[in-house]
């Protein structure tokens, strides 16, 4: 018959003799103002373990200005608010332990009590111990528990950064614009697009950039159609309301440099945003926390949603690659290289199956490697004799029915080109009129497919007959170049367009 027998795991030691913590008083008096309270966690351990765990002081500042000395748990962890109760540490602390916490000075009173009715103590054990209490006692952790914590890998600051805030500004709308319903766009939900007009007057005139406004878009829901998005070099990326009351409803600074490049999500409640600090940032619109957040190589001038697959992106700018992204996994897919300096833009073919880069790739006498065709999957050029002529092309742009697409050259014409193999280009149309030099000047066609509009060096907005390649009509719509112009894809003849003196217009 087996025996039971019973043993005491406790410190014959420690039940005999407490630790002994010096008196403080005279360290709270030399900071009457500041208030400061110190508090002192002990997991004291279960199956009898009476022993206290002593913890390093941390001094903390709640919101009032009052500052409180915490004592520090065991690294790597830290508890504050935001601490995962569901981490590994966590879940052993709370299923063994109970957590107690009181404060330094109860725990001062106990301490001393427990002192004066100790009589065996020698002043060296006495002054070792108050040495201890000072500088604080690391717990013990039990070598299996070590094991794990020492195989965790360490979280890098772009890590960090993910769960990070934006700064954001709300405008004079607030958040309940941002889920409403224009009540000028509702007529139009259930019906198709009608015939695209050319606007002729001003509806609104935006201007809280105060630095070039390099891109805007428009809400690709069509029920939020009302906002549109626009990111600027003064570091900031803003959503207005651009139908019916023009205002800015929010403001996202999540940047440290010229934001280049912002693009809306295909279900309109993130934005994808890159620019010259080398960041990209996928931010949530309502509560402006970062979803996705990393470090990239190179300066960010170009970025595109893959059109089937909303959780991937590809990014160009500053370098002979350009890179797809996964937001799931926070990882690069896939690298596609080139013997070029800078990506200016990107274009996605229907189905997604193969994109276009423009670089900035120009010879003597012919631009070679200016427009590449790539097969997404493979990352494999399919050809990169397309444009033969010796202009860079800062934008491209498809048609939303037509198997075509167009490229705006800085030789100050437009390029009709075939959306499929190999490419060719219609030398019998050319859009031309407007002017570009030098600057990214975008191009875009109605929702419709009947006209092709463009913004232009001179601060105008020209508009051409597709089929025709003529211009129908010319407006005078900024003082400075203008970069950008997009039609409203529900609204008919609604134009939204913006400059390089940070101004936005809506015209209809």
């Amino acid at each position: 018959m087996s025996s039971l027998v019973a043993y005491d795991d406790s410190d014959s030691e420690t039940e005999t003799e407490k630790t002994e913590v010096p008196n403080t008083s005279s360290r709270q008096t030399n900071h009457p103002s500041s208030s400061v309270s110190r508090v002192q966690y002990f997991a004291p351990g279960s199956l009898g373990t009476k022993s206290l765990y002593g913890m390093q002081s941390t001094e903390i500042a709640d919101s009032s200005g009052r500052s409180t000395v915490c004592e520090d748990p065991p690294e790597p962890y830290t508890w504050n608010n935001n601490t995962d109760l569901t981490s590994p540490y966590c879940r052993r602390a709370y299923s063994g332990h109970t957590a107690l916490c009181m404060s330094y000075k109860n725990y001062e009173q106990t301490s001393s009590s427990s002192t004066n009715s100790e009589n065996g103590v020698s002043q060296k054990r006495l002054h070792a111990d108050s040495t201890a209490a000072i500088k604080g006692i690391r717990p013990y952790i039990p070598k299996r528990l070590r094991q794990e914590i020492s195989s965790m890998p360490e979280k890098k600051e772009s890590d960090q950064r993910d769960s990070s805030d934006c700064d954001v500004k709300l405008g004079i709308s607030g958040e309940q614009a941002l889920r409403k319903i224009s009540e000028l766009i509702k007529p139009y939900l259930g019906s198709k697009y009608k015939l695209t007009e050319v606007p002729k007057s001003l509806i609104f005139y935006m201007s809280k950039h105060s630095g070039p406004v390099n891109e805007i878009q428009w809400c690709p829901v069509r029920e939020q159609s009302h906002m549109l998005l626009s990111a600027s070099m003064d570091k900031t990326v803003k959503v207005w309301d651009a139908v019916d009351t023009g205002c800015c409803l929010k403001t996202y600074s999540c940047h440290s440099c010229a934001v280049r490049a912002a693009r809306w999500s295909s279900c309109g409640r993130r934005i994808l945003s890159g620019g010259f600090d080398s960041m990209l940032h996928l931010t949530d619109v309502e509560t402006g926390k970062q979803i996705f957040s990393s470090k990239n190589e190179f300066r960010i001038s170009v970025l595109k949603f893959h059109p089937t697959e909303s959780n991937i992106f590809i990014c160009g700018g500053f370098s002979p690659e350009v890179k797809a992204w996964d937001i799931r996994t926070s990882k690069v897919l896939r690298v596609y290289k080139a013997a070029v300096q800078q990506t200016l833009d990107i274009l996605f073919l229907p189905e997604g199956k193969e994109f276009l880069t423009s670089t900035d790739a120009v010879s003597r006498d012919s631009a070679d490697r200016t427009i590449i065709a790539w097969d997404f999957q493979s990352a494999a050029k399919i050809s990169n004799q397309i444009f033969h002529e010796r202009y860079t092309c800062p934008s491209l742009t498809l048609h939303p029915k037509d198997s075509v697409f167009v490229a705006q050259t800085n030789g100050n014409y437009m390029a009709l080109f075939s959306a499929q193999r190999p490419y060719r280009i219609n030398k019998k149309k050319r859009y031309e009129g407007h002017k570009v030099e030098g600057y990214a000047v975008g191009c875009e066609f109605s929702p419709d497919g009947t006209l092709l509009v463009t913004g232009s060096s001179d601060g105008k907005v020209f508009f051409y007959n597709y089929h025709t390649a003529r211009i129908i009509r010319t407006l005078s719509a900024h003082k400075e170049a203008c970069v950008s112009a997009i039609f409203h894809p529900v609204l008919p003849s609604l134009l939204a367009t913006c400059d390089w003196a940070g101004e936005i217009k809506v015209w209809q």
